[in-house]
């Protein structure tokens, strides 16, 4: 046989293989859910540009993102606490961008210089970027921060400084937040927060994954059941769920939050789209604006649906409980 027979020989065997595998690949299972393009978590953006700008260095450096095309005068302020590790914004890139071509501006505070040490400075670090921020957007070349607009988002170690960070707003001088969102929480149990000091004012919602099987939910129920001062009316314990009917699998594991680059992964998908940005966006709307309040709080319909499979069927709904 010659050489170019050989050739169209183990192509085609290749491609029989390849057609042959296909069910066990999932290929032709359903597909997922895309970006809504309406409400809450869609793709119905009001500014097409994110600048970004970074300041300071090690443990006090920050970033800065506002939207702009076209530019507001003025816009929500967001802080977003990364997970253990994550100094740079690059692993919640598309969910940062999706907040500020909402019009929100958003601080990420880095609050790590190294990865095994200075562990008991860094919900201080992130408090201290957050005040550094606000001087710096507050000084006249950037958009103004409106400050009784004021939210904050973490994941993982970030959702423990997040609540750390709402008990502590008023003893160090931050805006007191209107809404957090602790996302998949582990606490930082030698800050010794006390999470009965959160604003009874403010709207929270407590997301944990059924999967996690990195930080778990204590933490997050140590946050929910120790903020009783904040009524049901305006919290949820949220559960994540992992659904595997389709391909490629929704899972709701410790990593469900992080979303890089859409044009250099996969990572964003439905449990971004429906859950945690659907959830962040309908919580600062209602915060902020009073509208969307279906969509976040009340185990409602809106608050529980994920989607549906490119075969019409529904993806597994969320978990919501006052009684985790």
């Amino acid at each position: 046989m010659g050489r170019y027979a050989r050739m169209l020989l183990a192509a085609s065997i290749i491609t029989f293989l390849f057609c042959a595998g296909s069910i066990s690949l999932g290929l032709d299972d359903p597909a997922p859910p895309d970006q809504p393009t309406t409400g809450p978590g869609s793709s119905d953006y009001s500014h097409y540009g994110v600048r970004e700008t970074r300041y300071e260095w090690g443990a006090r450096q920050y970033w800065i993102f506002e939207p702009f095309s076209p530019t507001p005068e003025s816009a929500p302020l967001i802080v977003f606490n990364h997970g253990w590790g994550a100094r740079q914004p690059i692993s919640y890139m598309a969910w940062i961008d999706h907040l500020v071509k909402r019009g929100n501006i958003v601080i990420y505070p880095q609050y790590q210089r190294g990865l095994f040490f200075g562990y008991k400075d860094f919900n201080a670090n992130a408090i201290n970027a957050v005040k550094d921020a606000i001087g710096a957007l507050e000084s006249g070349s950037h958009v103004y921060p409106e400050v009784d607009k004021f939210a904050i988002v973490g994941h993982s170690l970030g959702g423990g400084i997040t609540a750390n960070m709402a008990a502590q707003a008023e003893d160090e001088g931050l805006p007191v937040p209107k809404a957090i969102m602790p996302v998949q929480p582990a606490i930082a149990y030698s800050e010794k927060a006390d999470f009965s000091k959160i604003s009874a004012e403010t709207l929270m919602l407590v997301i944990v994954g059924e999967d996690d099987a990195v930080v778990g939910n204590i933490s997050a129920k140590i946050i929910f059941r120790n903020s009783t001062q904040i009524p049901f009316s305006q919290k949820d314990f949220v559960i994540q769920v992992t659904d595997t009917y389709g391909h490629p699998d929704l899972v709701a594991d410790h990593f469900a939050p992080v979303c890089l680059p859409q044009l250099f992964s996969d990572t964003v998908d439905a449990m971004d789209y429906f859950s945690t940005w659907k959830l962040f966006d309908a919580l600062t709307d209602y915060a902020f604006y009073g509208i969307n309040g279906e969509y976040c709080l009340g185990n409602t319909p809106e608050q529980r649906y994920m989607g549906m499979w490119s075969d019409g069927t529904f993806v597994n709904e969320l978990v919501v409980t006052d009684m985790p």
